[in-house]
């Protein structure tokens, strides 16, 4: 059985299968709803239900109030059809979105490393390429869970037969457990994609004349590799600065990697900043906390900047900060968290609207 979602102001009716989800039936038809933890619980996809009947599912009582079910609301990417359904929603319009369908894909894990003690790099090999946007990720579909979990593609998109995916372990995660300790070369995985508005804007960057900041943090730092590489692949001749942060050098990945492009373009800029180096190491990069080292590195002015943040909150929040005192305006600053209940009651920074 199926149902027609009919989507405005857009004016776009897709055909929405029987539990499958609208958040899901919408991008897999290429229009792009805004999302954020997938999960039901912090509230980014609300839309408004102007015809039909929904169930809610798992929506959260904090995401989703009584008073806004009454008013006829719910969260898309939990909420499946009951009947033929018009929903009003939020839509911007991305002049730099290929608005790419979400599909289904197979593959085979082709390589793991051990890139640091606690991220692994999972190499795939699909049985066929998938189109993606740098920045962009993919649901690693768990086995065993029925679930599946979100991974940033850090390779580029001139490679879409094969992707890379950087996975830190999280200590009781199921998802990031079972790559850690059970996934092995030659296995078949499955996974959906790709989801995510986090690429580079690069109509404003034509227009504006503006460089590019990238500042990363951990695991985080697979996006901005992703679209380091496809930006210095395809010629950009603009300033690229990535401002990569780790714990100590034991924890800092691709290095070498961003020294020799550093080395072969004159345009790339890439500083490495450990905030829990051992004194009198023969650590001679930056020192503290990325934010810090990316006040540094410019002396507290990014005018003439876009900035791309991906990382931690908590991260993000201080990159936040530093970049608006160093005149850096909201337009011009992009994130990409990871939502998980553990954080989702703090989903947006109090200083920054647009996540």
């Amino acid at each position: 059985m199926s149902y027609q979602l009919t989507i405005e102001p857009l004016g776009q009716t897709v055909e929405v299968e029987d539990g499958q989800t609208i958040l899901d039936a919408a991008l897999r038809a290429g229009i792009y709803l805004p999302h954020a933890c997938c999960h039901g619980l912090c509230g980014t996809c609300k839309v408004q239900v102007q015809d039909g009947e929904i169930e809610h599912n798992e929506a959260s009582t904090f995401a989703l109030m009584e008073y806004e079910r009454e008013e006829g609301m719910c969260l898309a990417c939990v909420s499946t059809l009951e009947s033929d359904v018009v929903i009003e929603a939020e839509v911007d319009e991305e002049p730099d979105a290929l608005n790419l369908q979400v599909q289904d894909y197979a593959g085979t894990v082709s390589r793991i490393e051990n890139l640091t003690p606690t991220i692994k790099g999972v190499w795939i090999r699909l049985d066929h390429p998938i189109a993606f946007q740098a920045g962009q990720y993919i649901n690693l579909h768990i086995p065993g869970e029925g679930a599946s979990r979100a991974f940033s593609i850090a390779s580029s998109p001139t490679r879409a037969d094969e992707i890379e995916l950087n996975i830190r372990h999280v200590p009781g995660g199921r998802g990031t457990g079972w790559v850690h300790e059970q996934l092995r070369p030659g296995e078949r995985v499955q996974l959906a994609g790709p989801y995510g508005r986090f690429f580079v804007r690069e109509s404003a960057h034509r227009k504006e004349g503006h460089g590019y900041l990238f500042i990363a943090g951990g695991s985080g730092l697979s996006s901005p590799r992703s679209m380091v590489l496809d930006l210095l692949a395809s010629g950009c001749d603009k300033p690229i600065t990535l401002i990569n942060g780790a714990r100590s050098r034991e924890e800092l990945y691709h290095h070498d990697e961003f020294t020799r492009l550093a080395a072969e373009h004159p345009n790339f800029t890439y500083v490495a900043a450990l905030s829990g180096e051992p004194e009198g190491s023969d650590w001679a990069g930056a020192r503290g906390f990325v934010h810090d080292a990316a006040k540094a590195h410019f002396d507290n002015d990014f005018r003439g900047h876009k900035a791309y943040l991906c990382g931690p909150p908590l991260m993000i929040d201080a990159c936040i900060t530093t970049l608006m005192q160093g005149r850096l305006f909201e337009r011009d600053i992009f994130t990409e968290k990871f939502i998980s209940a553990a954080d989702a009651q703090q989903v947006r920074s109090p200083l920054f609207h647009k996540i």
